[in-house]
């Protein structure tokens, strides 16, 4: 083997295209853009939506609703998930910090805590919100629910 014999393996390459070269490259005529209209026209561009004059689907159909600029989204955390972190870890006190490194939330998420599932570990809970059931069920296991 020399390097002036070396050479792509047998199907690996393919010879380019070259089109508008007249009708002996099989590709002379219309240059393998087909027969008028705006595509075969230089200069032409596709725009996003454009359905070649036909009204386009994002203006046939009706607008509704509206995004209410003002919500804030939560992250839920159950009371059984924070017993369950409890029983890992053995926590006395739960909060972001302890929510980001078990993987429940990222950093910039904010937490609310719901009263899914029962809490028997006195532990104190850090959140952004809790719902009145979660609040009771943390006062009842003798912990303190701590809003941030």
């Amino acid at each position: 083997m020399k390097l002036n014999s070396l050479k792509p393996a047998c199907g690996s390459t393919h010879s380019r295209k070259r089109i508008g070269r007249g009708p002996g490259s099989g590709m002379g005529g219309t240059s393998t853009r087909g027969h008028k209209g705006a595509k075969q026209r230089s200069g032409y561009k596709n725009k996003v939506g454009f359905e070649g004059g036909q009204m386009p689907l994002q203006r046939r159909l009706p607008k509704f609703g509206f995004k209410n600029i003002n919500r804030v989204e939560y992250k839920a955390i159950n009371l059984d998930t924070i017993q369950a972190l409890v029983d890992s870890k053995s926590y006395t006190k739960v909060g972001i910090a302890e929510f980001i490194a078990a993987g429940f939330i990222s950093s910039n998420q904010l937490v609310k805590v719901l009263g899914n599932g029962t809490l028997t570990a006195k532990v104190d809970v850090e959140a952004n919100a809790f719902s009145k059931s979660a609040e009771a069920a943390i006062a009842a296991a003798g912990g303190n629910a701590v809003k941030l």
